[in-house]
């Protein structure tokens, strides 16, 4: 440990014998200071926490990240390239400890820089909320600054499925599929079956069952909030659509409606009532279109019922908590970089390999469609090439590896006042750091200590 602690403190003196330390904590106290004062919020907040969370704690990360790239990088190669490293090399002390030593020393150098610019944005956030209109304020502190756990209607995948092989079955006996391929009619079936437990024609109903549970037990007198968004069939009716609402069961608890007009393809948050849910903790909630276009509630994001679970404070430092994790890989592929390639050519992979995450909805794309071509008019379908059956598996592993970081989303989730439990800050610690950064790591630690580095000197 003694060793580790060297190669961490030399790291530091490094970062501050640069003075990199303080021209990133003064790029990030800029960063915090002045987006929300070139960017005007509405007065709204909703627009508050669009400007002082999302995007600058967004700025922060971002930039953090980039200096984090280059400072991984830089670290080990500069030292190669400058004979340091042939100096501490020789020393009674593990390539492996150099290795480990030196991205124990950036994680907690970023650490430390997330900390003030966390601090900054936090003390920010609260001295301009009080800025706010009372009623704004008010909906800041219970719909924001607030950690709001979610619950969602039980999956209906068993029953689409059932019903799917029933209509499936009944079709094929009765000879309605004859010349036709049954995966594709089956699909079809599937998308139809789908559709029906979405769709709200007009002057039709749609009932939701959300069960609470355990939760119900520390929701008494508590309010409930309502995210719902729906979408219309025909993408040029932009509404408002005339709606209805009726939350709770008549004669057995407290029932609340609204009439409501709300428009297509955009969330809509609206606070209920306490005590609508029964003794059970079921919470029926009735939906009527009242209006002539029928109305899709998709399955994933069409209804959510919100609930207080705890203060922002601590939301907040887990959600940087989940950021440090981020930095912590990058530090990791930028030093994984710098064992086997020069500053420039390891900063280079490294933010191509960065670019790459940011190009994760063409990779989902190619997946999805089973190729990388597009779609052929001509054949009414989409093209296929004999690179589909390297690229496509390739692009599909890429993408898993990615959806392990991707999953997270702090900043979304503190703009939206949703809570970030403990159990996921684990899971970002346990997929991030200790899965994908491991093997970074370890692939780092191999390459440095096969490497020769008086050969690698030799050859500048």
């Amino acid at each position: 440990m003694q060793r580790l602690f060297a190669i961490i403190t030399l790291t530091w003196k490094a970062a501050f014998r640069y003075r990199l330390f303080w021209v990133i904590t003064s790029l990030l106290l800029a960063a915090v200071v002045c987006l929300p004062i070139l960017i005007k919020d509405d007065g709204t907040a909703a627009g508050f926490a669009q400007i002082l969370i999302t995007y600058t704690l967004g700025a922060v990360a971002s930039l953090l990240g980039f200096c984090t790239l280059w400072l991984s990088c830089g670290t080990l190669a500069r030292d190669v390239e400058e004979c340091q490293m042939q100096m501490v090399a020789v020393k009674p002390i593990g390539r492996w400890q150099i290795w480990l030593g030196k991205w124990l020393g950036i994680v907690t150098l970023n650490a430390a820089l997330l900390a003030v610019a966390g601090a900054s944005i936090y003390g920010l956030l609260e001295f301009r909320a009080r800025k706010l209109p009372a009623a704004e304020m008010d909906k800041l502190q219970s719909e924001v600054l607030v950690a709001r756990a979610s619950v969602k209607e039980d999956s209906l995948d068993g029953e689409i499925e059932k019903e799917t092989e029933r209509e499936f079955k009944d079709r094929l006996d009765k000879g309605k599929l004859a010349g036709v391929d049954l995966n594709t009619a089956r699909q079809q079936i599937a998308e139809q079956v789908k559709a029906e437990f979405q769709v709200v024609p007009p002057d039709g109903f749609r009932l939701w069952k959300i069960h609470l549970r355990a939760a119900a037990q520390n929701l008494k007198d508590q309010p409930l909030f309502l995210r719902i968004k729906f979408v219309t069939a025909d993408p040029g009716l932009t509404g408002p659509f005339h709606v209805g609402w009726q939350v709770g069961i008549p004669q057995k608890t407290d029932v609340w409606q609204q009439m409501m007009s709300l428009t297509p393809d955009s969330f809509h948050e609206f606070r209920i009532p306490p005590n609508l849910f029964d003794d059970q903790g079921d919470l029926y909630i009735l939906f009527r279109n009242m209006d002539q276009p029928a109305l899709l509630f998709t399955l994933d994001e069409g209804m959510e019922v919100l609930y207080r679970e705890g203060g922002f404070g601590l939301n907040f430092i887990r959600g940087l908590g989940i950021i440090l994790c981020w930095m912590a890989l990058l530090a990791a592929l930028g030093l994984a970089a710098a064992s086997l390639l020069s500053f420039p050519v390891a900063a280079f992979v490294s933010l191509a390999a960065l670019a790459m995450t940011l190009c994760s909805g063409t990779l989902a794309t190619v997946v999805s469609d089973g190729t990388i071509v597009g779609w052929d008019a001509e054949k009414g379908g989409h093209g296929h090439t004999p690179v589909d059956n390297i690229a496509v598996p390739t692009f599909r592993v890429i993408l898993d590896v990615i959806q392990l970081v991707q999953k997270f989303s702090p900043i979304d989730s503190l703009s939206t006042g949703r809570s970030i439990t403990w159990t996921e800050l684990g899971r970002a610690v346990a997929q991030i750091v200790l899965l994908m950064g491991g093997f970074l790591a370890l692939t780092g630690i191999f390459i440095f200590n096969r490497r020769e580095l008086a050969t690698a000197q030799g050859t500048q």
